[in-house]
Order: C-alpha cells, then sequence, then structure tokens
C-alpha cells in the first residue's frame, strides 16, 4: 500500500472519525481506523460496532492499493499537526508499521491487521428517500436539545423520527422529550415514503449534524428493522436504532393554553440569561410574575443573592409560573423569528412555545414547583 494525499482532507475525515471512535474500548482494533485504497480513493472507516462512519476522500495519488487500520488518535494528532494542504506520503512497511511522512517530518505507526476489523455490509437498498440536507440539520437541531440523559429510560436517550400526515401533506417529524421538556419539528415531504418509525440514538444525531452543517446537498436515508443509513455526496452513516416504544408525545401537547404572552425573541433571551447568571448550575428557577403587558423575572439563590428585570410584552392575564432557566434559553435560541410567543393555562400546568416564524415547530415546558 502506498499513497499521497493532502492534509486538509485527511484530517478533516480523521476529525469526523474521533467523534465515532469510543475512548475506552477494551477492544484495540475499535481504536483504530481502517484505511483502504483502490480506484483513486481512500475510503476511512471507523466505528465503536453501534455506529459506523465511512468517509472518501477522491482524486487520491496511489502507487499501490491495499489496506490496513492504525490508532485513530494517534493518526489524528500527527496529520493536523502537519502544515496546512501540504501532501503526505503513507505506505505501508512490513505487515504491521504504516510510514507516514510530510515535509522533513517521519513517522512510523503500529497498524493491527485489516481482517481484524468488523466491518459489515448490509442491504439497505429497498426503501431509500432523499431530503435536503439544510433542511434536516434544522429538524434535528430544534429537538437535540430536549434529548434524555436519564439511562433507565433509554427510549428517550434519542429522537423519535416518523412520518405524519396532515390532509394532504406529508412530514418527516422529529420529537424529542426529557419529560421535563418537548421539542416537535417536521419537515415537508414531496410524497409519501417507505419509512418505519425510529429512535435515532443521541450520539449518532450529534455525528450526523456536524457531518450536515458542512455539506449541502443531498441525504439519502434508508432503514431497516435495527439500523439506519445516511448518505451524503462522500460520506455515510450506518447506525443501530434504540429499541423501545417513544411515548405518545401529542398527548402531551397542551391543548387548553389561552394565555398568551407575546414578547420580543431577542429581549427575551438576554434577560432571562442576565437573570440566571445568579444561579450558578442554572437549576434555580426563572419566576415569571406576569400582569398586563408587563413580564417580571426573577431569580433567587440562597447562596449568591437574587436577580430581577422586567420586560414589556404583550399579555391581558395575571399570572405567576417559575421555570427552569437552561430550558428557556435552549428553546429561545432556536428560533428564528422576531418573536416568541408563550401560551400558558395555570401555575402548574405545562407551557407552550411557538416560534410565529417557523409553524413547523413547538415545543413543551413543564414548570417549576415553588
Amino acid at each position: 500500500m502506498k499513497f499521497n494525499v493532502n492534509q486538509q482532507d485527511l484530517q478533516k475525515s480523521l476529525n469526523y472519525c474521533q467523534g465515532v471512535i469510543e475512548k475506552r474500548s477494551t477492544l484495540p482494533i475499535l481504536s483504530n481506523i481502517l484505511l483502504e485504497v483502490g480506484n483513486s480513493k481512500l475510503t476511512i472507516t471507523a466505528t465503536d460496532l453501534d455506529l459506523i462512519f465511512i468517509h472518501q476522500i477522491n482524486d487520491v495519488e496511489i502507487l499501490e492499493e491495499g489496506k490496513t487500520t492504525t490508532t485513530a488518535s494517534i493518526m489524528y494528532d500527527i496529520v493536523r499537526k502537519f502544515s496546512s494542504g501540504k501532501k503526505i506520503n503513507l505506505s505501508l512497511s512490513g505487515e504491521n508499521r504504516l510510514h507516514v511522512e510530510s515535509e522533513k517530518s517521519v513517522f512510523n505507526l503500529n497498524c493491527i491487521g485489516p481482517s481484524e476489523f468488523p466491518v459489515t455490509e448490509e442491504n439497505f437498498n429497498q426503501n431509500e428517500f432523499s431530503i435536503n440536507s439544510k433542511q434536516f440539520l434544522k429538524l434535528l437541531n430544534k429537538c437535540k436539545f430536549s434529548v434524555s440523559n436519564d439511562e433507565t429510560r433509554h427510549y428517550l436517550s434519542g429522537i423519535y423520527l416518523h412520518q405524519t400526515q396532515l390532509e394532504e401533506k406529508v412530514f418527516l417529524t422529529a420529537a424529542a422529550t426529557d419529560s421535563h421538556r418537548m421539542s416537535i419539528s417536521k419537515l415537508r415531504l414531496p410524497e409519501k415514503v417507505n419509512f418505519d418509525p425510529i429512535i435515532l440514538p443521541k450520539k449518532t444525531i450529534f455525528q450526523l449534524c456536524s457531518l450536515l452543517e458542512e455539506y449541502d446537498g443531498v441525504v439519502k436515508i434508508s432503514n431497516i428493522k435495527s439500523k439506519i443509513k445516511f448518505e451524503l455526496k462522500d460520506s455515510m452513516l450506518i447506525s443501530k436504532l434504540i429499541d423501545g416504544k417513544f411515548p405518545n408525545y401529542v398527548q402531551v401537547i397542551p391543548k387548553n393554553n389561552q394565555k398568551k404572552l407575546e414578547v420580543d425573541l431577542k429581549l427575551f433571551l438576554d434577560s432571562v440569561d442576565r437573570v440566571a447568571s445568579v444561579s450558578l448550575d442554572k437549576k434555580d428557577g426563572v419566576k415569571f410574575n406576569l400582569e398586563k403587558d408587563v413580564l417580571n423575572l426573577s431569580v433567587n439563590n440562597t447562596n449568591s443573592g437574587d436577580g430581577k428585570e422586567s420586560l414589556s410584552v404583550k399579555f391581558d392575564h395575571d399570572l405567576n409560573i417559575s421555570f427552569n432557566s437552561r430550558y428557556l434559553i435552549d428553546v429561545a435560541s432556536q428560533l428564528d423569528g422576531e418573536k416568541i410567543e408563550i401560551f400558558f393555562n395555570d401555575t402548574g400546568s405545562p407551557a407552550l412555545i411557538k416560534d410565529p416564524s417557523d409553524f413547523d415547530s413547538i415545543y413543551v415546558v413543564m414548570p417549576m414547583k415553588g
């Protein structure tokens, strides 16, 4: 095996691999990436057994085809310290040494034979559909912060992706909840697709988002019973799915929240953020004291003090209610428009948050007691 590759191309690919590979893997081969060269392409594969990431670098100058595996973190650390955009020469010296050279630097890295690398090929092609990468990224971003970290309820530690229909329109809908808050967002599909409901794991979501941020184009999605595949132009992500039943989230959406608060989004976000500064761990509730067209925000922390601020708003009722500031900031940060609308029922009931500029997303936040 002998080939030359551009430093930036290789660094970008290895950077994605870092997010897939588990730092504390018991199997040495899982700390490695598989490097394969052939057909003027370098294919790099990383896996933690639940997630497989495959990336192709095209137009690679190949002197001799072949494949090997080497430690991902060391390789990444070396490549990112080489001069940007320079040529890197790689070759296999003997069975288990990868010779890496760029400008005046020479490294010889230990390898494990490629036959030990766990790669599974599966046929996904029976049901595939395509969506725009930027729209898909937006859908995931609007929901990912509500994914639960509670290990005991594993079915909540992902985004529930499923197809929904409203009148004649078909949507790919995403929902996530940690039982304190919930995000729901949807994306219009041109037609009905062959796609079973799935729960996409948290790690996969974050890997997918980092890929989509760098990519503008079409994403092909196909799933079979327990796995899903996302194909971008030069990358592919194959992930196991969370086995479990996502709760009926539609039941949780408040139906009779008639008290509508309308406020400038940026003012609201900055105000909540400032008032919450008194609370070190952001766990203290932000108290909303609402009266006609005025919102008084306050946070009181026994150890550090208190803070308060008032905002001009549109509101026609009297209401006192408290929320976790982090939840409000997370939601408000995802809204696109100039305003935020919050619909209340009473002090103890969940609030419904909407973005007047985006009819496809809604959020539900539970109040705090006391």
